[in-house]
């Protein structure tokens, strides 16, 4: 049974397989490296991770590139700001961005490339679509994609023309001050001329000294790296318009290919039910999450526990969640390890058909989740002779490798019977929080501290753990 995954171009579920029957070739929208990488952004990459993950478990090889944005507004603003090269100041959080993705057990991409370092790429694809009509030079120097000359321009958003018109004019009053160069509202850039507050982060190019549009990055990149016609492109539910249907056009009419012949976009994260933004103080990154005591582990089995293409809410029960059932995991493969200590790298899910069929219906995650946790409660692991438990152990860690899991390796804060009158004493402390009666619930904290337990809180109550 092959990979189906939901196509944002066709609106239908299709089979994921690569054009040339040998390797799957497909392309992510890499970080814009200014900063952290936040668990919103890591949803994304976390969902395309075991989407890689899964294909290559079905015995498909995969060419997976993911860009690094090390040239934007964003970019060259916070490195002046910081007093560093735009070359430094990005260095520093692209390292920072691959330990978080070691953290989280993403497979690195096997092309990375950087936009800075593929300028002359962006500058020929440029020279391409003017020569074909597709794009004109302002006066300043910028140069602009005109939409209407790209028939098919809205096609992967499926929106109308005054959809486009309006959905352009916000993409310029938060981008750009000088939009009046251009010939039509919904014209983008390809270039943007030089101005005073770039600093020295400039290119010559035959318009003048100036940098790339953001949207032009990805269209040379995998030009270069995946070709004409490629199999999947991936990246958020936000980046569908303009960034995609803008890379869509720039490609399209500058080569004779069709671009991405499959597209899986990843819905957002929110928090507590609500919108993650800097100024609602939860926009949380795995550092953040580390100083509340939560591993790297905890934060991708939450982010892979909602499916791919539904709002997945976030808040620090889910990470309790997701510690109990690491801990569950754990418990059962140490069970089955007592049995078949040896363990092979099985290529077949065996018990777990069930499951892994699930995960390939559009990666249904929570399904496969469920699906492996309901042959688990079933198990009897004393009642298993070597060769079963070792079938069941195998298949076990097939799953987990598709779904880049890793266990626990110390059993920690395991989650136990809690004992009556600890419980009783753990409700008195909610109570008397809720109450603001903070001098009793703190004495009642340290009461169950020094009984070896410790509280977590969260909006929907508390959970008890041993320490």
């Amino acid at each position: 049974m092959p990979l189906k995954l939901h196509d944002t171009l066709t609106r239908s579920d299709r089979e994921v397989k690569p054009l040339d029957g040998k390797t799957l070739r497909f392309y992510c929208c890499g970080p814009t490296v200014y900063g952290p990488a936040h668990i919103g952004n890591f949803r994304t990459f976390v969902a395309q991770d075991v989407m890689r993950r899964v294909v290559e478990a079905s015995g498909t090889p995969t060419l997976h590139v993911r860009n690094i944005t090390d040239v934007d507004d964003k970019t060259i603003r916070d490195s002046q700001k910081a007093g560093q090269t735009l070359t430094d100041f990005t260095r520093s959080w692209t390292e920072k961005f691959h330990a978080d993705c070691a953290a989280l057990n993403l497979l690195p991409p096997q092309v990375e490339p950087s936009a800075v370092a593929h300028i002359p790429h962006q500058i020929a694809m440029i020279e391409k679509l003017i020569a074909n009509g597709h794009a004109y030079a302002a006066a300043d120097g910028s140069v602009y994609f005109r939409v209407s000359s790209f028939k098919d321009y809205g096609k992967l958003s499926h929106l109308e023309d005054r959809e486009l018109r309006l959905g352009a004019s916000e993409a310029a009053s938060a981008t750009d001050s000088d939009e009046y160069t251009k010939d039509s509202l919904t014209d983008f850039a390809l270039w943007k001329a030089r101005k005073p507050e770039d600093g020295a982060n400039y290119w010559p190019s035959p318009w003048g000294e100036g940098r790339p549009g953001w949207h032009l990055e990805c269209s040379a990149m995998i030009l270069e790296y995946l070709g004409e016609d490629f199999d999947l492109h991936s990246g958020g539910v936000d980046l569908i318009f303009p960034h995609h249907e803008n890379e869509i056009a720039q490609s399209c009419c500058s080569t004779h290919g069709k671009f991405a012949h499959h597209w899986m976009h990843v819905a957002h994260l929110m928090v507590d039910g609500g919108k993650m933004s800097k100024s609602l103080g939860n926009l949380y990154t795995l550092a953040d999450l580390a100083q509340r005591g939560y591993s790297a582990a905890e934060v991708r089995y939450v982010l892979i526990s909602g499916h791919y293409r539904a709002p997945l809410n976030f808040t620090m029960h889910s990470l309790d969640s997701a510690r109990q059932a690491l801990q569950k995991l754990a418990k059962a493969d140490k069970a089955l390890s007592a049995i078949s200590p040896t363990l092979q790298h099985s290529n077949s899910p065996g018990p777990f058909q069930d499951a892994w069929d699930t995960l390939l219906s559009d990666l249904n995650v929570p399904g496969a989740l469920g699906g492996i946790f309901g042959v688990l409660n079933k198990l009897k692991p004393a009642s298993l002779s070597n060769e079963e438990a070792a079938a069941v152990r195998n298949g076990l860690h097939f799953m987990l490798r598709a779904l880049g899991i890793v266990l626990p390796s110390v059993l920690e804060n395991v989650v136990a019977e809690v004992p009556e009158d600890i419980q009783t004493l753990a409700q008195q402390r909610w109570d008397a929080k809720q109450a603001k009666d903070w001098a009793t619930a703190d004495t009642l904290r340290k009461q169950l501290e020094a009984a070896g337990w410790l509280i977590k809180d969260s909006k929907e109550g508390f959970t008890v753990v041993q320490k």
